[in-house]
């Protein structure tokens, strides 16, 4: 897309934990540089607990209205609840200058909507017609659409009530029967607008005909962001976190002791995401990476420090270990039978299995009798487990830990002894390791109860005190 201001354009994601803190948002981000304030495209996510409200909750799976609705009780109570809980939220924001009459209004308007469309698949449920998992996905799609519109629609008028010249682009597509992909929808919503001279808001969610929850589902926003990105082809996207990019988690190190990272690599962010630590969702990574759009990260509470670079080619200068994280929320499935060694592809019908269950690892390691894959915990099923017994000699099911130590050019010799000497030191065993020839993620497998030791220990001896 051609823009009159694509040396200004800038577009950026701000998350719902931020936006919860809209105050902070509107002084650090939207008016902290007024000079710049027009040409850029806030994508923002729903209001922090609002999409778990509609859903589940992301962590503990407790129950929101898609699960009432798809047991087909209690949902319209839900609604009326979820009012409530979003005019609560309009009613904290009225001192940055809500409107909330106006703001109200579209609650009531885009539930009553909402509830039309949900009594339409309930009646299309109960007739058989159709097949129940579409409709269910369909509804899911309705009802995440909601959170993203209702702080897109918020964000506009506190902005227009600041003097600020704001422009809402609503993606969620409900007052329309375009029957668009995810790509045409933001295409044909940024034809021919003049960036420039407004301050664009768009949704975190993107109404389209394959649906957008169906392949990333909790990791649409990034998408979205990613998609608006590539499609006016900014000098750099950014992130708006409640947090650095830092070498390690300040809730475990203490914050002294967590680094900015400074810059990094694309690469770099996805050893980050395979253990559940998203600078950003590798799906939504991957497109901009191919664009060349180099990513920020960027603090929303500290906004005169520049965050974080992502971008394709960066190597460090210096070989360092850049970022210490992992999980503890993970499980170690061994195979050990004896006719493993020399049998060509013997891994394969292992591997069959795991696909067969929906499973993905994370790491695996082997040696002539044995291979070890490490799996997400909730992954694991009894069915797992009774189908390996049943094929193999012995299976080992040990809840475990994994930490790594990341980096775009840790290739230091003695790095990965000063490593295993550091757990070592701290009194943590470590039960598998691997690492590949690319040389950008040291992992080791550990004790579960031993994480948070682990994690303190390398972040001191490998970036607080780095090899030279």
């Amino acid at each position: 897309m051609q823009n009159t201001a694509l040396n200004r354009l800038s577009v950026e994601k701000i998350g719902g934990t931020s936006m919860s803190a809209f105050g902070d948002v509107l002084r650090h981000i939207m008016l902290y540089d007024k000079a710049r304030i027009l040409g850029r495209v806030y994508v923002v996510s729903a209001y922090s607990g609002v999409t778990n409200q509609l859903l589940e909750h992301k962590k503990t799976g407790e129950r929101g209205i898609y699960a009432l609705f798809a047991e087909g009780v209690g949902y319209q109570g839900a609604l009326d609840a979820l009012a409530g809980s979003l005019k609560k939220l309009n009613a904290g924001f009225a001192d940055l200058g809500l409107p909330l009459a106006v703001a109200d209004r579209f609650v009531d308007e885009r539930i009553a909507q909402a509830r039309k469309y949900l009594e339409a698949m309930h009646h299309v449920l109960a007739s058989g017609y159709l097949s129940r998992a579409d409709v269910l996905l369909a509804a899911r799609e309705v009802l995440a659409s909601i959170g993203e519109s209702h702080s897109a629609f918020n964000s506009v008028e506190i902005l227009k009530a600041n003097g600020v010249n704001a422009m809402l682009i609503d993606l969620a597509g409900f007052d329309d029967d375009e029957a668009w992909t995810i790509d045409q929808r933001i295409h044909n919503s940024f034809q021919g607008l003049d960036l420039a001279q407004s301050a664009v808001v768009a949704t975190g969610y993107t109404k389209g005909v394959e649906g957008i929850m169906r392949e990333f589902d909790r990791g649409y926003s990034e998408v979205t962001f990613s998609k608006i990105a590539v499609e006016l082809r900014p000098m750099e996207a950014v992130i708006h976190k409640e947090f650095h990019l830092s070498s390690a988690d300040p809730n475990l190190v203490g914050i002294e002791n967590a680094i900015v990272v400074g810059a990094t690599n694309y690469d770099v962010a996805d050893q980050l995401a395979d253990v559940g630590m998203e600078a950003i969702h590798p799906k939504a990574s991957k497109p901009m990476e191919l664009a060349g759009i180099p990513i920020r990260l960027k603090n929303t509470f500290e906004p005169e420090h520049p965050g974080t670079l992502i971008t394709k080619d960066f190597v460090g200068q210096r070989a360092r270990v850049e970022i210490i994280t992992g999980t503890d929320k993970v499980t170690l499935v061994e195979i050990h039978d004896p006719i493993m060694v020399g049998t060509v592809g013997f891994d394969y019908g292992l591997t069959e299995i795991l696909s067969k269950h929906g499973i993905s690892y994370i790491m695996k390691t082997t040696n002539a009798n044995s291979i070890a894959h490490l799996v997400w915990e909730s992954s694991i099923t009894d069915d797992l487990v009774a189908e390996l017994e049943s094929r193999y000699q012995i299976v080992t099911v040990k809840p475990s830990a994994i930490v790594c130590a990341i980096g775009s050019n840790i290739a230091i010799p003695g790095v990965l002894a000063r490593a295993a000497q550091a757990l070592a030191d701290a009194g943590v065993n470590v039960n598998c390791v691997s690492q590949t020839l690319r040389q950008v993620n040291m992992q080791f497998v550990i004790e579960r109860g031993d994480y948070r030791d682990a994690v303190k220990a390398l972040n001191q001896a490998l970036c607080v005190n780095p090899v030279t």
